[in-house]
Order: C-alpha cells, then structure tokens, then sequence
C-alpha cells in the first residue's frame, strides 16, 4: 500500500526531509513553471573580439526535474558571474548547436550521470552545448526530452566559421514568473477639434489623446492597443495616417482611407503596437499621444467631438531582455 512520504516540509527536532520533498518546495514557488528569473538573466552574447567562444551573463533559473518519477520537482541554480563556453568551427557545412543550462544528478532517480569528485560541492549544473542540431530547434526537448535542462540560444553557425557573431546568435530564454501589468487610460473630448487637409506633414493631434504613464522598472515590451470610437470625417473624401508616440518610441502606422464623399461620417480607428522597451524608459514616466499626417491628396477633414471616446489599453510585460548592457 503506498504511503505519504513521511517528513512534510518542516518538521521540527531531528525529523529529516527528503531531497524530494525540498525540490517540491521549489516546485510550488516557482508555480510548476521554469525558465530564467530576471529579464537579463543568463543572455548568451558573442564575446567583443569574436572567437571561438560565447559568453553565459551572470542570472538564476528554474528547472523542472525530468528524472523517472520525479513529478512536482524542480532545481533551483546561479550563475553568479558570467562565463565563457567553447564552440567548436564548423567544417565544409553549416551548423547549429544549442546552448543550454543542464542538473546533472547522478543520485536522482534513474539517472546515469558521473560523480562529481567531490559530493559537497559538486557541481552538479553546467551550461552545455548540444552540437549539431536542427536549425529549427528551439528547445532542448525537442533533442533530449528527459534532460532536467532549460534552454538559453541557439547559434546559427557558417561553414568553415571558428568566430561567434552575435548575428549567429538566436535567444530562445522563457521567464519562469514574468510580470505584467495593463491599464486602460480613456479620453472623451469636450468639445469640436479639426485636422484639417493640409501640408503632409504629422501633427500632435488629436490632444485629448495624451496620457503620462509610468513605466514599470521591469518592463521589457509595451503592449499598445489605441481606439477612437466615434471618429469624424467631413466635407470630402479623407486619406490620412495615424500613429502612436510613447516618449520617443513611434508606433507602425495605421491608414485612415474614406471615399465617402461629401457626408459627415463616423468611423472606429484601432491603432496597435508592441514595443520593446529600452532601458532608459525604464522606472521613468513617459507621455503617449498619438500623431495624424493628413494628405494634400484628398480634401476631406477628420474630427474628435464630445461623442468620441479614446481608449488606450496598455500593457507592459517582462519578457527575456536581449538589450546590450
């Protein structure tokens, strides 16, 4: 008859707790999830002078324990500075390796790997590389499924190539917890403003659409949607753009193109955006707007009134930073 493993995390006086046990510890903070734990952890980048060689940032990570029976566990491990990982050149043919952080734990269950000279200290985690993989490759389980391992890069290698660029370099890191936060700003004009046909040039309009927003100091990418429900279009046929600006960063244009001639129409407008952010934004508040470029082309105006409403759904998400610091 199966039973409870007998020593739950904690138990007082001499009780001893199974290495199982602890790893579910782990499990549980982690949320049964792995991956890097900071934005910036564990980025594989091409060394100044390119070589033969890349280099592993300083980071932390989780790992699930993918040992025969080993359900609900995980490794927790640190890179506490960064290190240096060999990559052999390439001959006659082109070819991708993957470079992964791997436990390596000879007394997990059912596993086979050496033991470390010295039990105390191990090491029993290492960053290797997994040479000549499908260049479709983006995950370590798709060559070595039971490998307890979370995968960092994938590197794109040239024939007869012995120097690492960072162009041969593709992140393939996933955060284990990563934040999100998101906010809905709306804006309803209080009275008639007009754009115009006018010079082909952007202007900062419509004004009620400006909101100071503070930027989170672990946001990597802003998730921009922007709707004017209820836009206004006169006296002609209307061809435009629009486009957001949060703090320097300018959004893809989104074409406003009416021939419905003469008749004052109303139309709903969705801008949307996903930016990466940079580090400079970060922890900092910045304006969003939205700018209009109105064409000589056609004579047609475009208008916000009190039955517009502005929406701005925002969303910022941290998500593996591939920013040079």
């Amino acid at each position: 008859m199966a039973s409870w493993d007998s020593v739950p995390w904690f138990t007082e006086g001499q009780a001893e707790h199974s290495t199982e046990v602890a790893r579910l510890l782990a499990y549980a903070a982690f949320g049964g999830a792995q991956g890097i734990v900071g934005s910036g952890d564990l980025a594989v980048k091409a060394l100044s002078s390119p070589a033969a060689q890349v280099q592993v940032r300083s980071g932390a990570c989780a790992i699930l324990n993918r040992a025969a029976g080993a359900t609900y566990q995980a490794y927790a491990g640190r890179l506490p500075t960064s290190e240096t990982v060999n990559v052999a050149a390439t001959g006659a043919s082109a070819r991708s390796d993957l470079v992964i952080a791997r436990v390596e734990n000879p007394y997990s269950y059912g596993e086979t790997w050496p033991l470390p000279s010295d039990p105390t200290v191990g090491p029993y985690i290492f960053t290797r590389v997994i040479s000549n993989v499908p260049k479709t490759t983006t995950s370590v389980r798709q060559v070595r499924p039971t490998d307890s391992a979370i995968t960092l890069a994938r590197i794109d290698i040239p024939a007869n190539t012995s120097a690492i660029t960072q162009a041969m370099i593709k992140d393939l890191r996933t955060m284990v917890g990563p934040r999100r936060e998101r906010v809905l700003y709306t804006a309803f004009p209080g009275s008639l403003s007009t754009l115009a046909y006018s010079d082909n040039k952007w202007h900062n309009w419509p004004g009620a659409a400006s909101w100071d927003i503070d930027v989170p100091t672990w946001a990597t990418r802003a998730k921009l949607v922007m709707t004017f429900a209820g836009f206004r279009m006169t006296k002609s046929d209307v061809f435009a753009r629009m486009q957001t600006k949060f703090g320097s960063l300018l959004g893809q244009d989104t074409y406003i193109d009416d021939d419905s001639g003469n008749n004052t129409r109303r139309s709903t407008i969705v801008l949307a955006d996903n930016f990466a952010v940079p580090s400079s934004m970060r922890g900092t508040t910045r304006t969003l707007t939205v700018q209009t470029y109105m064409y000589k082309s056609e004579t047609g105006d475009v208008s916000v009134d009190a039955g517009t409403s502005i929406i701005a759904d925002v969303e910022f998400v941290e998500s593996p930073d591939e920013e040079e610091v």
